[in-house]
């Protein structure tokens, strides 16, 4: 006689079903946490790559104002320059055609002074034969300085008036002015200094512009 399996043998035991069924939802919840894990990490990456790019242009972006501002600062300095280079050149000629000016009109006063000085010796005759002139120096308050010798090569005494011109290397007049010597006797030597009325620059040379006797 057959017996009928007993009702332990028919169905699985509850403990390993239970055990069957965990494993399966814990690999199903292992794979969403890893599908999930997957995107978060891609989510992650694509915003700190569009982060560095947004950070990339501005660093760009400044790069180039600052750039462009130091051109624009460089332009506005070398414009300043070339003003200031151009004022000072204009202030430059401006004051040499001052000093030019007054230099002429120094020489003017001189040499009208002179000439009136001679137009006033009435009678006076020709004596630049009796003058002799040395080596034009500089004085020490920065005039020039020249030896103005006579000789009355006459039988009398005369006196003596001359004009020593201050020239220039090219022969240009720089200065005049006058010289009087008191009575010189027959046959006397004597010895004067003429100085220029003011301080003279460059090569300057000194010639005898008319010298008077009476």
């Amino acid at each position: 006689m057959v017996r009928p399996p007993s009702r332990s043998a028919r169905r699985p035991h509850a403990p390993a079903a239970l055990l069957i069924a965990v494993t399966l939802l814990g690999t199903a919840g292992a794979a969403g946490c890893s599908s999930s894990t997957t995107a978060k990490a891609t989510s992650a990456a694509s915003s700190a790559a569009a982060a560095a790019q947004s950070l990339a242009s501005q660093a760009q972006s400044a790069a180039e104002s600052l750039a462009s501002q130091a051109a624009s600062a460089g332009q506005s300095v070398g414009s300043q320059a070339a003003s200031a280079a151009q004022s000072l050149g204009s202030q430059a000629a401006s004051a040499a055609g001052g000093l030019g000016s007054a230099g002429a009109s120094a020489v003017a006063s001189a040499a009208s002074s002179a000439q009136s000085a001679l137009a006033g010796i009435p009678g006076g005759l020709d004596a630049t034969g009796d003058v002799t002139l040395g080596e034009v120096t500089a004085g020490s308050d920065g005039r020039s300085d020249v030896a103005v010798t006579v000789t009355n090569h006459q039988s009398e005494a005369n006196r003596y008036t001359v004009k020593v011109d201050f020239k220039d290397a090219s022969g240009n007049l720089l200065d005049t002015t006058i010289v009087t010597f008191p009575s010189l006797a027959a046959g006397q030597v004597a010895g004067l200094t003429a100085r220029s009325n003011r301080t003279l620059t460059g090569t300057v040379k000194a010639s005898v512009g008319a010298a008077l006797r009476y």
